[in-house]
């Protein structure tokens, strides 16, 4: 079962700089009719229409793609190394990963159900260039041996405030790479408000990209990332770095 684009989608793709080769609009319809066919039953995405779909979460993630086929590897040779925190659904990254077959991608999702689905659809696509983790981000980013600071770009959406996106994805990039947030309106706003967690935690604003549906905050990694941080599972979430601390009623 595949779905089709509405009328535009290709257009549109183009005019953000992504040109499509044989066989991807179908494999990423293939994708979408995945997700939304197991939404269903679990609960994968809040948009349930096809066509909002395809601009909301194909064309959403296509806006990534020059961005990350714009980075060098660590090492001449070596391919890109990629990690979507809180993958979910499986967007961006399985689209990436449709469209970046030379790049490696690691999703990392830490609800069971999300996980069993990303490694059904990666399997049924056939895609390669996947790896999914079950774990928490923050358990991932301390783990020194596979995951700290070993990628070129580390990418998040809807993970939350950027303050926690920060503090998430900063620790698995390398120095010199790149984290990317996908954000919506209150971009600007968020940069300013996590301006303390990119001091602490080695990385600085490069610039800010608009999308069809908001903006691509990208920061790059200056410095390697204090051993603290990420801090223990949920902690980045209840106190963000260098956020007032919420009221108790």
């Amino acid at each position: 079962m595949t779905l089709e684009p509405p009328p535009g989608f290709i257009a549109a793709a183009e005019e953000l700089g992504v040109a499509f080769d044989p066989g991807d609009v179908d494999r990423l319809g293939r994708f979408l009719a995945l997700m939304l066919e197991v939404n269903k039953t679990h609960n994968l995405t809040a948009i349930t229409d096809p066509a909002e779909a395809w601009t909301r979460h194909i064309l959403d993630a296509i806006s990534v793609v020059p961005l990350i086929a714009s980075v060098e590897p660590a090492e001449a040779g070596s391919p890109v190394r990629v990690c979507d925190i809180g993958a979910g659904g499986g967007v961006p990254g399985i689209p990436l990963a449709i469209l970046l077959p030379e790049v490696r991608f690691t999703l990392v999702e830490a609800t069971g159900k999300k996980v069993e689905f990303l490694r059904s659809a990666v399997a049924e696509l056939g895609l390669e260039n996947v790896a999914v983790v079950g774990e928490r981000a923050e358990r991932v980013g301390q783990d020194h041996r596979a995951h700290r600071e070993k990628y070129d770009v580390a990418l998040a959406r809807a993970v939350g405030h950027l303050a926690i996106v920060v503090e998430l994805c900063a620790p698995l990039v390398r120095p010199g790479g790149v984290v990317l947030a996908i954000k919506g309106a209150k971009a600007e706003q968020e940069i300013e408000q996590a301006g303390k967690a990119m001091g602490l935690l080695g990385v600085r604003l490069f610039q800010t990209v608009p999308t069809p549906t908001g903006r691509i905050v990208v920061l790059e990694k200056t410095t390697r990332t204090p051993r603290d941080y990420p801090r223990r599972d949920g902690e980045p979430k209840r106190r963000p770095l260098g956020m007032p601390a919420p009221e108790r009623t």
